[in-house]
């Protein structure tokens, strides 16, 4: 076996990248370089680190970057999120190799809803339509309806006959901000994003009273306490039109801190305070989104490795709550975002 065989074999059953980087090595130049040569086109979600996001062709919420993505004639996608986006890039674009920088570069909020167990839970409602959010696995998009971004949810739900009985996964949290926003009762799932659920409302509220002119404004999958705290709440992409349209000239930011690197660059002149968690750690960063480097994106595109390769069934039957997610979108004329 070659040497280069060799180690895309080790990146493939490793799952992460370890191997040395000449620290002369100019990243963005060589990323640059790679991406010609191998046609490839990089995605960025927004909670990737800065030095990602500005190498990135696309930046964005998932579903948006995979739908980019597959309307390019790229012949591979490197998604820098987590697995369950380069899943669904894989979804939208079968044709194409896709490349996770980082295999371990999970979602605390997807794995909360393992498909073995939510099938089974699934049976005790079988009359229920299943409409799950954008953010889990897969296979858990094989057993669902209907698929949901943050923008698109409330239509999503408004959309369904009030006298059909609705299973919302995987974030109870979101699931709960639905109920209210709708009036519709739902079963919910009990799964959470771990960085939307460790915000501290005692410390933004201290951080309010220190800063009176600054606007808390806060993602969904945030737990209820915070979010009714909030000026505005949206998917992580109204945040940041908000933060640009608005006449406020300070925000706490209550979502994934990365968001801040492109609200500071759409809008230098205003200040971004990332919302506190509830203890001294940096938990509002996601620890599996910042797994991907700027190092592993070099690597992964130098030996096409780590591939996401899904099978044939998930793929056909994933596309279903999609696409048909796609068409009520459309039908009102909403364009859909995370």
């Amino acid at each position: 076996m070659s040497a280069l065989a060799k180690a895309k074999s080790e990146l493939e059953v490793k799952g992460f990248l370890d191997l040395d980087v000449d620290p002369t090595l100019d990243l963005f130049e060589a990323i640059q370089r790679l991406k010609k040569e191998k046609n490839a086109v990089i995605l960025a979600h927004y909670y990737q680190e800065p030095d990602i996001q500005d190498i990135a062709d696309f930046i964005g919420d998932s579903l948006g970057l995979s739908q980019k993505a597959a309307k390019t004639d790229a012949d591979i996608i490197v998604f820098a999120g987590v697995h369950f986006m380069a899943e669904t890039a894989k979804m939208l674009s079968p044709g194409k190799k896709v490349l996770l920088p980082d295999l371990k570069a999970g979602c605390s909020l997807a794995d909360s809803a393992p498909a073995p167990v939510f099938r089974k839970f699934k049976e005790k409602y079988p009359d229920h339509v299943v409409v799950s959010y954008v953010n889990c696995t897969a296979e858990m998009k094989t057993m669902t309806d209907i698929c949901c971004t943050s923008s698109n949810a409330v239509h999503i739900i408004n959309s369904i006959p009030k006298d059909q009985p609705i299973i919302f996964a995987p974030d109870k949290n979101l699931g709960a901000y639905l109920q209210k926003k709708t009036g519709r009762e739902m079963v919910l799932w009990n799964g959470a994003c771990m960085v939307h659920e460790i915000f501290s409302a005692e410390k933004i509220a201290k951080l309010m009273a220190r800063h009176p002119e600054a606007l808390l404004i806060a993602h969904p999958e945030c737990e209820a306490h915070i979010l009714e705290k909030a000026a505005f709440i949206g998917s992580t992409t109204g945040l940041l039109n908000f933060t640009i349209n608005s006449e406020a000239r300070e925000f706490i930011v209550a979502t994934e801190s990365g968001i801040i690197h492109q609200m500071e660059k759409a809008s230098p002149e205003k200040v971004f305070i990332p919302a506190p968690p509830d203890n001294t750690c940096a938990c509002n960063e996601c620890p599996h989104m910042r797994l991907n480097t700027l190092e592993k994106l070099y690597l992964c595109l130098q030996y096409e490795a780590p591939e996401i390769i899904l099978p044939e069934w998930i793929i056909q039957e994933g596309r279903v709550c999609i696409d048909r997610m796609l068409e009520i979108s459309a039908n009102a004329g909403l364009v859909s975002k995370d």
